[in-house]
């Protein structure tokens, strides 16, 4: 399968999940028993269009062996990277869906925040001139901006992912004037032929009131939220919920 045909959009909307936080808690709570590919399996049987992995540089604390193991039990995975060619070979070698590239958060180090690439004076050629020749599509995390969504497609991207993190926590009026400037993002992206996703904070409320401003999403993402109402209502309930949302 090319590269392109993997972008395709489907009637339905994708929803991704980010098993980042269930890896964060295995890390802090030092709970050994604790499994990602487990997680990852229970996932997919829930609905899930595809499960993501945040890896660092220091493969902490999502390691190369949980790589391994969500590759082999799930259709579908992301990674998400930061810039950083050393990392190449962990996706070359793991041969996921999809690459996110992103800048590293405060979270573990973990790459969950959006490039500034217009600031960045570093082409992202290195990453995506192999990740692409090796049949992998590569997504820029970004700000829901027109002139980021210009400066990733001339990046060579065949994708965005629009940073939400800042937007749904904004008071009413701010937050409106943020959703308005995603509609206009998703609409640029649309034009160029990218594929579009939203991710970043996205929670059960957030994420309707996000789509609703940006309907040429075809993918959204989730990771904190589901996370944390599956330590309530079970991981099959919490991600089942969600993707009635994202339809």
């Amino acid at each position: 399968m090319n590269s392109s045909a993997r972008w395709e959009v489907r009637e339905l909307r994708r929803l991704t999940l980010s098993l980042d936080a269930l890896a964060i808690l295995r890390s802090e709570a030092k709970a050994r028993d604790v499994d990602v590919a487990v997680a990852a399996t229970l996932a997919e049987l829930a609905a899930v269009d595809a499960v993501r992995l945040g890896v660092n540089e220091d493969l902490a604390p999502i390691s190369a062996q949980d790589v391994s193991d969500v590759r082999r039990v799930v259709r579908t995975l992301e990674l998400a990277l930061p810039v950083d060619p050393s990392l190449v070979k962990i996706a070359l070698e793991a041969q996921p869906e999809r690459v996110l590239l992103a800048d590293e958060g405060r979270d573990g180090g973990l790459p969950c925040e959006p490039l500034d690439l217009r600031g960045r004076g570093v082409s992202l050629a290195p990453m995506v001139r192999p990740l692409a020749d090796g049949g992998i599509p590569v997504s820029a995390l970004i700000k829901p901006e027109l002139e980021a969504v210009k400066t990733a497609h001339a990046e060579g991207v065949e994708g965005v992912e629009f940073y939400t993190g800042a937007i749904i926590d904004l008071p009413p009026v701010e937050r409106v004037r943020e959703l308005e400037k995603l509609g206009d993002a998703a609409r640029l992206a649309s034009k160029l032929r990218m594929h579009i996703a939203a991710g970043g904070g996205l929670g059960y409320r957030s994420v309707t009131e996000v789509i609703e401003n940006a309907p040429a999403l075809a993918a959204v993402t989730v990771g904190r939220a589901a996370i944390a109402r599956a330590v309530l209502i079970g991981l099959d309930r919490a991600l089942r919920d969600l993707r009635a949302l994202v339809e």
